[in-house]
């Protein structure tokens, strides 16, 4: 609030309207400080949410946002921006607000050493090892969780149900994902599998169908990606915890959130299951429907816009 100057009273009555509301000290002229926690009442200026750079993730930062301007809050979006090497730098810095993540490859991220791998432990987890000024709010029962996929042919040829069964064809076999994907998997699948894989090829967006048309042999596919299905892929079973639970959560920058923007996040939360997010990814990927139409309604149905 701004002091105001010129007339005695005028300037008295603005000290003390200042002093009752927290502003400004009237004797100092220094300004107080906002209230910056998430659990903090005051108003968030502008909440910037942003997305990785693959539909599903742009998919909810768009159900964040509209909820979000639903209830009176102002949102810029800045979606497809990139990997988590580029995206948890901005959110870090404030240069984001809001992005939805998956627990277990956050953790993954910021503590490679972590052994937690349930949704309990990794928030723990999450709590004491992510900086001061970001915070992860109310994961969802939705999971969306990183596979080894193999085709049901490859999976009956060499009798593949887990993992581990990967570990006497993998020096055979192509691997695909992300382009991130061998820097942040290598030396995990070494250490808990013990496979050493023939090549590393990155497919991003494409896997499932490079699994599917023969170019890699096995490759790292989400597991609420509908072309499992599609395809007819099979994903391994991952019988020795290399991959932590990916529930989804919204990671907030806390300075910049108040109550609202944590409520409204936490409720989409609450009542998204990974029944709902396959179902949506469908009209996404498969329909061909456009991410903003898919969030508008299912927040419309979930009584939350």
């Amino acid at each position: 609030m701004r002091r105001l100057f010129g007339v005695v009273v005028v300037a008295l009555t603005a000290a003390l309207t200042l002093s009752a509301c927290g502003g400004s000290d009237p004797l100092s002229g220094t300004a107080s400080t906002a209230p910056s926690a998430s659990g903090s009442g005051g108003g968030a200026a502008k909440v910037v949410v942003g997305s990785f750079n693959f539909p599903e993730s742009v998919l909810l930062a768009s159900m964040y946002a509209q909820a979000l301007q639903a209830k009176g809050v102002t949102v810029e979006e800045k979606l497809n921006i990139g990997s988590r090497e580029v995206v948890y730098d901005q959110i870090k810095s404030g240069g984001l607000t809001v992005l939805p993540e998956y627990i277990g490859s956050l953790l993954a991220f910021v503590d490679k050493s972590s052994t937690a791998k349930t949704k309990d432990e990794i928030v723990a987890a999450l709590t004491s090892t992510l900086p001061p000024e970001l915070e992860v709010l109310e994961p969802a029962a939705a999971e969306d969780n990183n596979s080894l996929t193999v085709t049901k042919a490859t999976a009956d040829k060499y009798h593949l149900t887990t993992i581990e069964d990967l570990a006497t064809v993998a020096k055979d076999f192509v691997v695909g994902g992300p382009p991130e994907f061998k820097q942040r998997q290598e030396e995990n699948f070494k250490k808990v599998y013990g496979l050493e894989f023939k090549e590393w090829k990155p497919t991003g967006d494409t896997t499932a169908d490079a699994i599917k048309s023969g170019t890699i042999q096995v490759g790292n596919v989400f597991t609420t990606d509908p072309k499992i299905v599609l395809n007819d892929l099979v994903p391994l079973q991952d019988n020795k915890n290399a991959f932590g639970s990916d529930n989804v959560t919204p990671l907030v920058y806390k300075p910049g959130v108040n109550d609202t923007v944590v409520s409204t996040l936490n409720a989409i939360s609450a009542k998204l299951d990974t029944e709902a997010l396959l179902s949506m990814m469908k009209r996404i990927s498969v329909d061909k429907d456009d991410p903003p139409v898919v969030a508008k309604d299912w927040l419309t149905q979930n009584g939350l816009i």
